[in-house]
């Protein structure tokens, strides 16, 4: 499957779960602040995602509670410095540039694009 075809079908899931147009859903459109959703629709997301790929995706896997979660760490509702490099090993799909300067674990779903959706099922499908 190539990184376009795991897109369009990506994009039909967004689409459907976030009940947004489909031209909104670009590989740079990011999931909260663009197309709306919230954290229950990162569950709903999940699940789709799993049906159309066939895939099976871990509870924690998209967003790494084992890390966000560890008082090792976290403080003060922030990742420290090894949290960041835990969670850089934990989300490689994910580009943490703007995360990693203000690490505030609630902004930490804002990370994820439609291409981090893309990248995060192609890893999953070993492409």
């Amino acid at each position: 499957m190539t990184r376009d075809e795991i897109l369009a079908k990506v994009r039909a899931t967004l689409v459907e779960a976030l009940s947004v147009d489909d031209e909104e859903v670009t590989e740079s459109a990011f999931l909260r602040k663009d197309l709306g959703a919230e954290s229950i629709d990162f569950l709903d997301i999940v699940f789709r995602l799993e049906k159309a790929f066939g895939i099976k995706i871990a509870q924690d896997e998209l967003i790494p509670r084992d890390i966000v979660q560890n008082p090792q760490y976290v403080a003060a509702g922030r990742l420290n410095a090894d949290g960041l490099a835990a969670l850089h090993r934990a989300m490689p799909h994910a580009d943490l540039s703007a995360f990693s300067s203000n690490p505030r674990i609630d902004d930490l779903p804002d990370v994820f694009t439609v291409g981090t959706i893309v990248s995060f099922v192609q890893s999953k499908l070993g492409k």
